[in-house]
């Protein structure tokens, strides 16, 4: 999609399509009523000749203007002026990316962007729809034979501004939209793969293309099975015991920033199918288990944005990436293993690995000295049955940390709830025949996750995300969502000095 913005006066503008916004009670905008105007109050009449209200999400399409210039609009419900919130405006970017995903256009330009909520910017507002109209605009076609009769005709989405201070707001909006949009979609591509297709070797690959395309400032290597032995790595290689493919940990290094510059370090958990191993998952919508490697995927794609944007930060992504398969060689429950920290693992559920694979991961990035650390896992269940599919759990060890990553999911409407780290927790991983059990009671399950990597991070600030309820959709519209790639890119947007 081409986006951009233009100083271009209403009166003069001339294009296929036109999407404005109505307040609730049918109270058009300034913009919808420049342009109200230039047709008469032609849209004031059909509005007041239909149920359209301008209820939040409503669509209200007029197919055919008398004249030059402009051939349809698209009006878009924004709801109650004074109630306008971000979820709400949301709401309605979604609808309109709906429209015009359905209508004929090839060209179209959008005025919502001029909605007025407190706290958020022309730029705020711009760089939302460009996310939401690439979210709506996506397909998984990689494996389908024909997709020709699904492709939207609409080609380019201009945002017209009244000044030069607007006009830079909105360009840079949409660099970010759009850096952030193909971060989240390659995300998504990655994660609704399947695990027959994106094995961990497959996933290290897509890593090795991303450093080419950015080759002057990201670097991507991927360590073997040898050499994670060989650094002590066993929890995380315990995990791969039981499949025929290799385990891997890729590392992508970023350096937009002068090279002893501290790096924010990304982990991503890169479960490429989890059955469960020994302690095997139930059968009904084990399916959905190869997109266990979306907090890897989330990584790769944040990282993907950061080079997009060309960020003055050094950042670091690493994802431990294997399978969880059942067999004769696979892990079994009272099994254990001595990570790299050197802290000894009983594994009394060995469908509780991802832990297993991110101690390890968190031990390495020991290495870099880091200025701060979150790592990204659809970890547990317990963290949806908790928080439900609207945020992302978070658990921190600094406090300056866990404020940014909030603070960012609200910039970024891409949101956390914080969740307690209390040592209470710690309790429930006493194990008798190792340093710590790899699960806890039947109790707080996500918290307790959280507590067994609480262990492995003391040294450095640390930020845990769960987004099991977040990383992918079930259902009918079964698919990855591209989350918490909006909520990273904005943390490390925040950084910038």
């Amino acid at each position: 999609m081409d986006y951009s913005a233009k100083l271009e006066p209403l009166e003069q503008l001339a294009i296929p399509c036109a999407v404005l916004g109505v307040y609730q009670k049918r109270k058009l905008t300034p913009s919808a009523q420049r342009l109200d105007e230039r047709f008469d109050g032609l849209l004031s009449r059909l509005l007041k000749r239909d149920d359209f209200e301008g209820k939040p999400g409503e669509v209200f399409s007029i197919p055919h203007l008398p004249g030059e210039g402009i051939e349809r609009v698209i009006l878009v419900g924004l709801g109650r002026k004074e109630e306008l919130k971000p979820g709400t405006y949301r709401k309605a970017l979604t609808a309109a990316a709906k429209a015009l995903k359905e209508c004929n256009a090839k060209q179209a330009a959008s005025l919502l962007h001029e909605a007025e909520l407190e706290g958020r910017d022309t730029g705020w507002n711009i760089r939302q729809f460009v996310e939401l109209l690439e979210a709506a605009f996506y397909r998984f076609t990689q494996l389908k034979s024909d997709d020709e009769n699904h492709k939207p005709r609409l080609t380019k989405l201009v945002f017209p501004v009244d000044d030069e201070t607007a006009l830079a707001a909105a360009k840079k909006a949409i660099d970010q939209g759009r850096a952030i949009a193909y971060g989240m979609n390659l995300t998504k591509d990655l994660a609704n793969l399947p695990g027959n297709v994106c094995t961990p070797t497959y996933l290290a690959e897509q890593a090795e293309k991303l450093g080419k395309r950015h080759k002057h400032k990201l670097r991507v290597k991927v360590l073997e099975e040898k050499e994670l032995e060989e650094l002590g790595m066993a929890a995380f290689l315990s995990v791969s015991k039981g499949s025929a493919q290799p385990a891997k940990l890729i590392v992508m290094e970023y350096g937009g920033a002068p090279s002893k510059t501290p790096p924010y370090v990304l982990i991503g958990k890169g479960l490429t199918f989890d059955a469960g191993g020994i302690s095997i998952k139930s059968a009904a919508n084990m399916d959905e288990m190869k997109f266990d490697m979306s907090g890897g995927a989330s990584v790769i794609g944040t990282l993907a944005a950061v080079a997009e944007l060309d960020l003055p930060l050094n950042v670091v992504g690493l994802i431990p990436a294997s399978e969880n398969l059942p067999s004769g060689t696979a892990n079994k429950p009272g099994d254990i293993v001595k990570s790299m920290a050197g802290i000894t693992i009983e594994i009394l559920n060995t469908d509780a690995e991802g832990r297993l694979l991110l101690c390890d991961a968190l031990a390495y990035a020991k290495r870099y000295e880091p200025a701060a650390v979150i790592d990204v896992a659809t970890l547990t269940g317990a963290c949806i049955v908790a928080l439900g599919r609207h945020p992302s759990g978070l658990w921190s060890n600094d406090e300056a940390l866990a404020q940014a990553v909030v603070q960012a999911g609200e910039e970024s409407f891409d949101r956390v709830w914080r969740m307690p780290l209390w040592d209470e927790y710690q309790e429930s991983l006493k194990s008798n025949f190792a340093d710590v059990a790899n699960i806890g009671g039947p109790d707080g399950g996500s918290i307790t996750a959280a507590a067994f990597l609480s262990r492995f991070a003391k040294e450095f600030p640390w930020a845990h995300l769960d987004i099991a309820g977040t990383a992918w959709t079930t259902g009918k519209d079964k698919g990855a969502t591209g989350r918490p790639v909006p909520l990273l890119v904005q943390y490390l947007l925040d950084r910038v000095p």
